[in-house]
């Protein structure tokens, strides 16, 4: 008998890249992990073997999603040259970088009332990246002298509530009018952490 060898990260990566083919086209409800095993060529087995279930494979194709997200701010937030500038090119990030193929597939699984808690706590989760990200930008201000800020903490999560807020709106808004309402809310923010 010739048993087959698999190489487990590879087998791994296979099965993400068709189940998040199959999320995309077909959400999650409408995927099941008979269709993944059938797309990625992998028996049900191999998929349990990795993931727990379709609901863990979610969270990690979407952690995956906020990792990359993550290193692609890391990319360009050098090339600014003081934090100001980085706030505002950092909800110019955001606005262009909300709408994932999985953003979709999450809201789906966030609002169905079955999904269980730990997947519903790890989606909410995913904000750490950009919130950090956010958080870096006000302590390196406040470090350069531009913002007087008092509680760093209130203030990311008072940034990221409106950035959170206006990305609702790249799903019915395009092109200049959305720029300039990611835009208007950075000038209004700066104004009220700007030293005097």
């Amino acid at each position: 008998m010739n048993k087959r060898h698999y190489n487990s990260e590879e087998t791994r990566q296979v099965i993400v890249e068709k189940a998040t083919q199959l999320f995309v086209q077909k959400g999650f409800a409408g995927t099941s992990i008979a269709d993944i095993s059938r797309e990625s060529g992998f028996s049900k087995g191999h998929i349990y073997y990795h993931f727990e279930n379709k609901e863990k494979l979610f969270v990690h194709l979407s952690l995956e999603t906020m990792r990359h997200w993550g290193e692609k701010w890391q990319a360009v937030a050098g090339s600014y040259n003081s934090s100001v500038e980085k706030l505002y090119g950092m909800a110019h990030f955001v606005m262009n970088n909300y709408k994932t193929p999985l953003l979709p597939v999450g809201q789906e699984l966030a609002m169905n009332p079955n999904t269980s808690p730990d997947t519903l706590q790890a989606l909410q989760g995913l904000a750490v990246t950009p919130m950090a990200a956010y958080a870096a930008i006000f302590h390196e201000g406040v470090a350069r002298g531009e913002f007087d800020i008092d509680n760093v903490e209130e203030t990311t999560l008072l940034f990221g509530t409106w950035m959170g807020t206006l990305c609702q709106f790249t799903l019915t808004m395009e092109g200049e009018p959305l720029q300039r309402l990611f835009q208007q809310a950075v000038t209004i923010f700066v104004g009220g952490i700007r030293t005097r």
